[in-house]
């Protein structure tokens, strides 16, 4: 996808929200696998190396499904997602974190995250 508007920057990530949900349990699900997985690691009821090369397909699948509509993701763990887009023909990432409620950040490309500043 080229550039979103804001309107459908919110809408796509309205509808991906389930997903979003989802990759959190399973992110979390991953490293406390992994980490049972480990010489010494706290014992998990999650289950030992089946369960855990399972979890890490699914991450994967997940990271894909919002990464082919157009989106940019940043960063796991937080979750931070971009949006490509122009504001007052400058281009601009609309910005999500996990955590926000909605869609209400935005920052240059050259900035990055801390130069975050709220939608007008």
């Amino acid at each position: 996808m080229g550039l979103f508007t804001v309107a459908q920057a919110r809408t796509e990530l309205i509808r991906l929200r389930p997903v979003l949900d989802e990759l959190v349990v399973v992110r979390a699900d991953v490293v406390e696998l992994a980490a049972a997985l480990t010489a010494g690691g706290p014992p998990t009821v999650l289950g030992g190396l089946p369960e855990w090369k399972a979890a890490e397909a699914r991450l994967n699948e997940l990271l894909t499904e919002v990464q082919q509509l157009g989106a940019e993701l940043k960063g796991l763990a937080p979750l931070l997602i971009d949006f490509p887009a122009d504001l007052d023909a400058v281009p601009v990432l609309l910005c999500w974190l996990e955590g926000e409620p909605e869609l209400s950040w935005y920052h240059r490309r050259d900035l990055g995250l801390a130069g975050r500043r709220r939608l007008p």
